[in-house]
């Protein structure tokens, strides 16, 4: 099985990259942008993962992974990659160009991608699309967190789209819904906000990356039965 991670080699890409790659059987693609020194150590360690450099911020590397698709025989896309902030500031006080930026340095890519692949899976009659949301979407929305926030939901309603356009080319679209973690991306917030997080989840307790990259190898994993469903981890804090 041929897996590409997009933002693979840092935070919770890292460890689903590194989750998947223990199977000998899955040849995995990740693509990394500053955390080249992580993509050596991970392409060292598991020789049946491959480092893609992709910034998301420069289409023309978006564009050059987009041309390889249909060489790297893929048979699942797990849409990682977010660069940018958590949390910034209030909606009210946000320039509008952030909004834009955000969206042009996220969303776009993620879509130029999956087209490519989308378009790859209908030749073959097959293929999964796994991409990481939020339970924040369904959660008390977190302060700041608003183009973050927008930007998840704009890809939540194309998971959807993605699900029921190509369920007839056997091409199945899910999407995981993880609470809050400790990354890069949100390495900024307060340690006293961390605390609130923890005294308010209701385990005591952050989820951790590796506990979301066993999930993300369940839907690898799982018939092409399930389609167009959102697995939320949030430990029934929010239910849908």
């Amino acid at each position: 099985m041929n897996i590409l991670v997009t933002g693979g080699a840092s935070g919770l890409g890292k460890s689903i990259t590194e989750k998947l790659s223990n199977n000998k059987n899955y040849t995995i693609y990740f693509t990394f942008c500053n955390s080249k020194e992580n993509a050596s150590k991970i392409s060292s360690n598991f020789p049946n993962s491959k480092a893609i450099k992709c910034d998301f911020n420069d289409l023309k590397t978006v564009n050059s992974l987009c041309e390889m698709i249909p060489d790297l025989n893929l048979d699942v896309l797990i849409n990682n990659a977010y660069s940018g902030d958590f949390i910034t500031k209030h909606f009210n006080k946000i320039p509008v160009d952030v909004f834009t930026s955000d969206f042009t340095k996220n969303i776009v890519p993620t879509i130029l991608i999956t087209q490519s692949v989308i378009s790859y899976f209908k030749k073959i009659k097959k293929g999964k699309i796994i991409t990481i949301l939020t339970s924040t979407l369904i959660n008390h929305s977190t302060v700041g967190a608003s183009s973050y926030i927008a930007n998840k939901a704009y890809l939540q309603s194309l998971t959807k789209s993605w699900a029921v356009e190509n369920k007839k080319f056997n091409i199945t679209s899910n999407s995981i819904s993880p609470s809050f973690m400790k990354t890069n991306l949100t390495s900024d917030i307060d340690e006293r906000v961390v605390e609130q997080i923890i005294n308010k989840h209701p385990l005591k307790k952050i989820l951790k990356t590796t506990e979301v990259a066993e999930t993300v190898a369940f839907l690898v994993n799982s018939s092409q039965q399930i389609n167009g469903i959102d697995l939320v981890i949030n430990s029934a804090e929010s239910i849908k």
